[in-house]
């Protein structure tokens, strides 16, 4: 399956990546970090739902995405259209990101930025402050239940928001006992890598209303956004008809019903 490809590879990175800057120098650096944005914030909307905007260029389902691609520009757009908050893939074997689109695109921008990464040592987290993101993204398949409480802890302990993502029942027990705040339920099944709101309507049910719920991928059109509405999500995470769309400003009035 892609996704165990993608977490041996990042092992393997993040070990190069602990020889190059020891997690001891990235400690010593944090406190020279600028104070982060609120991510929690930005679902605290009275009307509609918040969008997280992604910046995307590649998938390994879809490969390249982008072909012009250009997160400051992206990023700008995105901030010119109010984007609550905005979700960078800085995976860069898979997904062709950066870690230094985080720091390109909080030049440009005040909305929260979500690290999209497979997160899967603590290094990971404290690099994530150092690189300038405001929340961290968790994914509950490829972390244990103990490693998701450390690394919620850790992440706390810097400042940093996570967004936790499930894609199952079995998936959202861990995360509610793992005593989570900001759940985001992908709709993509990682098998067959085809999605469904109804992953959202099957799991939402089982959610406490006190929790932030985010809908994660295959949200295209309106009629999707008015659907997860009625379900009591607060927010969406939206990449892909971003990045096709040839004018990102008639994307965000489409999906606003504007």
């Amino acid at each position: 399956m892609i996704l165990d490809k993608i977490v041996t590879y990042k092992k393997m990175k993040v070990k190069k990546e602990k020889e190059i800057t020891p997690i001891n120098h990235i400690i010593s650096s944090i406190e020279n970090c600028k104070e982060r944005r609120n991510f929690k914030r930005a679902f605290e909307k009275v009307k509609g739902l918040s969008i997280i905007a992604e910046i995307k260029k590649a998938s390994p389902s879809k490969g390249i995405i982008k072909n012009n691609f250009n997160p400051m520009e992206i990023a700008i757009a995105y901030t010119e259209n109010k984007a609550e908050a905005i979700s960078i893939l800085t995976e860069d074997k898979f997904f062709r990101g950066d870690n230094s689109y985080l720091n390109v695109v909080r030049n440009v921008t005040s909305a929260p930025l979500l690290r999209k990464d497979f997160i899967i040592d603590p290094y990971q987290i404290y690099q994530s402050k150092i690189l300038g993101a405001d929340a961290i993204l968790l994914i509950v398949s490829i972390l244990s239940k103990t490693q998701l409480i450390e690394f919620q802890k850790i992440a706390r302990s810097l400042g940093l928001f996570c967004l936790i993502e499930v894609h199952n029942r079995a998936e959202l027990e861990i995360a509610l006992e793992a005593d989570s705040e900001i759940i985001g339920i992908n709709n993509r099944n990682l098998k067959t890598f085809k999605t469904s709101l109804s992953t959202t309507e099957n799991l939402i049910k089982h959610i406490p209303k006190s929790k932030i719920i985010i809908s994660e991928s295959g949200i295209n059109t309106r009629q999707n956004i008015k659907f997860l509405e009625t379900l009591g999500v607060n927010g969406v995470l939206i990449g892909e008809s971003f990045m096709r769309a040839s004018c990102i400003n008639d994307k965000f009035k489409e999906f606003r019903g504007e």
